[in-house]
């Protein structure tokens, strides 16, 4: 049975992975997630190839192995899930949840995690719209456009909130932009850096580019 730390490593080079063209995951980068030192994460990393469950290239990172990728899903899954409880059935707030998932992931069984996905009706997101990875081992890598990149004048739905922050997902939710919130963009200025959205039967408002980069949208005819 993998350790927490290990799992913690695993989790977060799967989730930096997807942000890689290659797979390849900086050690620096790997360090900054699990707030370490570089040297910590070499020596993690280093029984983790050991141990068969990533692959370490020497100055330029890790890469994860199948085995490896397997327990790094399997992880996910968990903490996704248990997100999806905390907010649909016990009603905590989506900016509270990420912290409480973190401590649970590690402890929570193969057997109660399969009573838990049956009891929520097999989610495939979780509150804050990430994909949960599949019993089978399969992960979504749909890739949306932002409310930074997306079409004006078009009717939108809100898909997925990547900073899950407490402070900016209670800003997207006093400004309506959960997962499944309609709006358009009506107005993008480059130059002040800000979009302007409308929501149905709301008034418009003005967010920054970096706020609207984290706010994935998909068309709203989309379903």
């Amino acid at each position: 049975m993998a350790t927490i730390a290990v799992e913690n490593y695993l989790k977060h080079a799967l989730l930096l992975a997807e942000r890689s063209p290659d797979g390849l995951v900086p050690m620096g980068k790997i360090a900054t997630a699990l707030d370490v030192v570089p040297g910590t994460a070499t020596t993690m990393v280093k029984a983790l190839a050991d141990s068969g469950l990533v692959l370490h290239e020497p100055r330029r990172g890790l890469r994860l192995t199948a085995a490896g990728h397997r327990v790094a899903l399997n992880v996910l899954r968990k903490h996704r899930l248990v997100e999806t409880f905390l907010v649909n059935v016990l009603k905590m707030d989506w900016s509270q949840v990420h912290a409480e998932a973190e401590q649970l992931e590690h402890a929570i069984s193969d057997v109660v995690l399969g009573r838990l996905d049956a009891l929520l009706g097999h989610p495939a997101t979780d509150p804050h719209g990430d994909p949960i990875p599949s019993v089978e081992g399969t992960l979504s890598s749909a890739v949306y456009a932002t409310l930074a990149t997306c079409a004006t004048e078009v009717s939108l739905r809100v898909v997925r909130v990547t900073d899950q922050s407490a402070d900016f997902l209670t800003f997207a939710e006093a400004h309506g932009l959960r997962p499944g919130a309609v709006a358009h963009v009506a107005e993008r200025n480059l130059t002040a850096g800000l979009v302007t959205l409308r929501r149905p039967r709301g008034k418009p408002f003005a967010l920054s580019l970096a706020a609207a980069g984290k706010i994935g949208v998909a068309p709203a005819e989309a379903g």
